[in-house]
């Protein structure tokens, strides 16, 4: 008669993991370029110890439900004009790697540059791209083509410069990133994980400058979500419930 608590308290861990990323999601609506964070369930398995030796023919049964919250979906959100030149955003597939301090490889789906002190062009939260682009100090103007080609106009130049490429970042399989947080994500120590492509060839998409990706969160299906995931957390309650209601009955029980 346990077993119900159990399968009940699975339930109530899993649903209670799916709200809080629906919860998430809602509160990055507005968060430039973030991805809709979504759940996979699991169901959990018993085998019982007395068929252990039996090999395949094991007998199992439910044991409960069990959540991954770590997924995300990774379609193209809408690219709206910001009217900044600064502003950069990915049309398609790809990633803007970052130089991150811990040796692995950071992804940034885009968003506000800036210059940094040491002259670099640098992410808003102060790490430099990867291909570590150094800035003129006279530099008036900063032009990135489609195909990541960085012009700087200079002061008393009437033809810009090139100062650099940028190149995209391809995972082979986007949900073994590993989410950062601040829309970085971090690739696993594999050196076969990731294709670093010109944007616009093999899969690579396009830059976009003076553009913000939204994030591709629709608030209507996170509120469906949510309705869905409170009612399975009062079915797992009311299990619970049930279970407690039995065990009340059987402990009242005379000769």
């Amino acid at each position: 008669m346990n077993g119900i608590f159990y399968i009940g308290a699975t339930g109530l861990d899993a649903q209670g993991k799916a709200v809080e990323t629906v919860a998430n999601n809602v509160a990055n609506i507005n968060t430039a370029a973030y991805k809709r964070g979504t759940v996979s369930f699991s169901e959990l398995l018993s085998a019982s110890p007395t068929d252990a030796a039996a090999g395949d023919n094991v007998a199992r049964s439910a044991a409960g439900v069990m959540a991954n919250p770590t997924l995300h979906v990774f379609a193209q959100g809408d690219l709206r004009p910001t009217g900044n030149d600064m502003d950069l955003a990915v049309q398609g597939e790809g990633f803007l790697e970052l130089a991150g301090g811990d040796g692995r490889t950071t992804l940034w789906r885009g968003g506000t540059l800036r210059v940094g002190a040491d002259g670099y062009l640098t992410a808003a939260n102060g790490m430099p791209l990867a291909a570590m682009i150094s800035v003129p100090a006279d530099a008036e103007a900063i032009h990135i083509g489609k195909n990541g080609l960085v012009t700087a106009n200079l002061r008393n130049e009437r033809t810009p410069v090139e100062i650099g490429q940028i190149e995209l970042t391809v995972p082979a399989d986007l949900q073994r990133m590993e989410s950062l947080g601040d829309g970085l994500y971090a690739l696993p120590d594999d050196a076969l994980s990731a294709t670093r492509s010109m944007p616009g060839e093999d899969k690579a998409g396009l830059l976009a400058q003076g553009f913000s990706e939204a994030s591709n969160i629709k608030l209507a299906d996170e509120m469906v979500s949510l309705m869905i995931y409170q009612r399975a957390y009062a079915s797992s309650a009311r299990l619970v419930q049930i279970g407690d209601e039995l065990m009340g009955i059987a402990n009242g029980l005379k000769r």
